[in-house]
């Protein structure tokens, strides 16, 4: 145990900060609506963010420490928007659709099928599909410069400050600069903090076959295709050999047990995971996974504080969350398209899979991240076989 606080950092801590920062504020708003379109209460609402983040921070904890790796998990952000266009799905019914995709998960997880199939897959295609996963978000953040200019500019100067004097120190000072200046424009509003604790509050699940094949079907894919494959291609492109499948697995037991109260999927995170996985984390990359450690307890405090957190989430301008996010994820981004690039007979499947990636098209309820690999995937077999 002495071991672990020792690896433990300023670096790490902050990391770990952000991810929690940049994973709840940018995706909270899609779980509220999926709630309400399947009829939630109030209270019920409540008991979902207890749901999801205990669930999220008991397995990003557990993982990461028996691992000693960087293991970070998510709600299933595209999952969400699946529900919140549900039609005529009661809650009752719709957990029942969550028990069955969590046992699917379980099981493509814990079989290895999941993990056998990742492996066909070259690392330069999974490296482009991570590139261009991230690169929306540094998008997003230049984008952040037309509605707060100060902001982001004082933002930017100090990352490109700190990569020059304290490369360790860099995202922390941008936190840190974003914060301040928000606070002399007024834009942080923590007046509007609400103090209250989350308590479960439990559905009886209903079963309905139409509710599987609306719900559950479609949750399983694009919580696969969408969420997944890139929490695996994230942890591949930043060198880390986590167990694929035990992980998985495990993300759909947690599933299992929390679907009654609103956790309707858990899945490894790629967006967030890469500012956990990074070099701004911490240098030595034997001990990132403190980083996600830190944000496992933050989701944990997040689940149990309820709308207290949800409250002090939102209470930072959403042009200081883009951009932090942005900023934090520039190495990761560049490290994924070094690699994905490197060896030539894949430049172009590679480039083909980044590019598709990067729309952000969704076909069939199926986002682009699926597509990103299939595209490139079968380019590269045909020229592959024309060779």
């Amino acid at each position: 145990m002495s071991g672990i606080w020792r690896d433990f950092s300023v670096s790490t801590v902050m990391a770990g900060f952000v991810a929690v920062l940049v994973g709840f504020t940018s995706s909270a708003a899609i779980v509220f609506s999926a709630a309400q379109a399947l009829g939630a209460s109030p209270e019920q609402m409540v008991s979902w963010m207890w749901a999801l983040g205990i669930g999220m921070g008991m397995t990003s904890l557990g993982l990461s420490l028996w691992y000693q790796q960087p293991v970070l998990t998510a709600w299933s952000t595209p999952g969400a928007a699946v529900l919140a266009v549900s039609q005529g799905v009661s809650l009752p019914e719709a957990t029942g659709a969550f028990i069955v995709c969590a046992l699917m998960t379980m099981v493509v997880g814990y079989s290895g099928w999941f993990e056998r199939l990742m492996a066909k897959i070259p690392l330069a295609l999974t490296s482009a599909l991570l590139a261009g996963v991230l690169a929306r978000f540094a998008l997003d953040a230049v984008g952040a410069v037309v509605h707060a200019p100060v902001l982001v500019i004082a933002m930017t100067a100090a990352y490109v400050a700190g990569r020059r004097w304290w490369p360790r120190w860099s995202v922390p000072c941008v936190l840190m600069v974003g914060m301040g200046v928000a606070a002399a424009q007024g834009q942080v509003h923590l007046a509007s903090l609400v103090w209250s604790w989350a308590w479960p509050e439990w559905v009886s699940p209903a079963w309905s076959g139409s509710a599987m094949v609306s719900v559950a079907l479609p949750l399983f894919v694009v919580t696969m295709a969408s969420q997944n494959l890139p929490g695996v291609a994230a942890q591949r492109a930043s060198g880390f050999d986590i167990p694929v499948s035990p992980v998985v697995g495990a993300t759909g037991l947690a599933s299992l047990l929390l679907a009654p109260f609103g956790g309707y999927a858990l899945n490894l995170a790629a967006i967030t995971a890469a500012i956990c996985m990074g070099q701004e984390a911490h240098p030595d990359p034997r001990r990132r996974y403190t980083a996600s450690v830190t944000a496992g307890v933050l989701y944990i405090a997040l689940g149990l504080a309820g709308g207290m957190m949800v409250s002090l989430m939102a209470a930072f301008p959403r042009a200081l969350v883009l951009a932090v996010a942005g900023l934090a994820l520039l190495g990761t981004m560049a490290a994924g398209l070094s690699l994905a690039f490197k060896q030539e007979a894949l430049r172009e499947a590679a480039l083909l899979t980044f590019l598709v990636t990067l729309s952000g098209v969704t076909v069939a309820g199926v986002g682009s991240a699926f597509w990103g690999v299939v595209v490139g995937g079968l380019a590269q077999w045909l020229w592959t076989r024309r060779g």
